[in-house]
């Protein structure tokens, strides 16, 4: 999807994924339109300083700016405070995007007003390398463009899937926004059981990192699914069907994964209050 923003982008909050989603709009020239960053840590390094221009509060904002979209990438604790001081932008004309977990749109209504076009968005963190996937949800306010707008601007630092039920999102955080940490726990365990069966720490690292990584992107570009590869490699009696009567016993990893993701699902409900 090529969109190109005709009037300047306000990014707030430059940290880890602001900065990436910031490399992703740059690279694909989505923000020909001028970027305004918020950030009052400075811009990292890796962000081309002459493609925008950076202040560290929005005091320093010029006051006749005209923002095509506000994008809020700051902490979820810290949104009670910095929602507010952008409410002099909520015009028909702008969309405020936000990538703060657990954060309804409810709250940004409460402080942009009810009129304000938001998408509330759970990118995960592999978005920092391009490979994030991220979902979308809409309030009634935005309009069809800026739907599309929103998702061009999420699919720079990965894919980027929507929903029109603001209920699914916690569901949403507890498996792709929460995720990741599932599978790097996952990658630790492999790489520790590997070395208690005697292989020297290093190699059992490497091992478990590339074979999780190999595997995902097998599953990813393949035309087979997990469960048919899955089955590809597990011999009757042989070594894989071993280690898997151990992980699908009851109760095995289907059933932990699924109460870790119910347990998240959760708290994130509870997070919202």
């Amino acid at each position: 999807m090529t969109v190109t923003l005709e009037r300047p982008l306000l990014l707030v909050g430059c940290g880890k994924m602001g900065s990436a989603m910031l490399s992703g709009w740059q690279s694909s020239g989505i923000t020909a339109g001028g970027v305004y960053v918020v950030e009052p840590y400075g811009v990292p390094e890796s962000i081309d300083p002459a493609a925008l221009q950076a202040v560290s509060s929005d005091e320093e904002l010029p006051d006749d700016l005209d923002p095509e979209v506000v994008v809020f990438a700051v902490k979820p604790q810290q949104m009670e405070e910095v929602a507010p001081r952008y409410k002099r932008f909520a015009a028909p004309g702008t969309l405020f995007v936000s990538i703060a977990a657990g954060t309804t749109i409810g709250v940004f209504e409460r402080h942009l007003g009810e009129a304000a076009a938001i998408v509330r968005a759970m990118p995960n963190t592999p978005a920092a390398i391009g490979q994030g996937i991220t979902v979308a949800c809409p309030n009634a306010r935005a309009t069809a463009d800026q739907v599309a707008l929103a998702e061009a601007l999420l699919s720079a630092i990965g894919e980027c899937l929507n929903v029109t039920d603001e209920a699914l999102m916690d569901a949403v955080t507890a498996l792709s926004g929460s995720g990741p940490a599932y599978v790097f726990l996952m990658i630790e365990a492999m790489a520790a059981a590997g070395a208690a069966a005697g292989l020297p720490e290093d190699m059992a690292d490497r091992l478990a990192l590339v074979t999780v990584a190999g595997a995902g992107q097998l599953a990813l570009q393949g035309p087979e699914t997990p469960s048919t590869l899955r089955e590809n490699v597990t011999s009757p009696g042989g070594t894989t069907f071993a280690a898997l009567q151990v992980l699908m016993a009851e109760p095995g990893l289907k059933d932990l994964m699924a109460k870790a993701i119910d347990a998240a699902t959760k708290r994130g409900r509870e997070l919202a209050g």
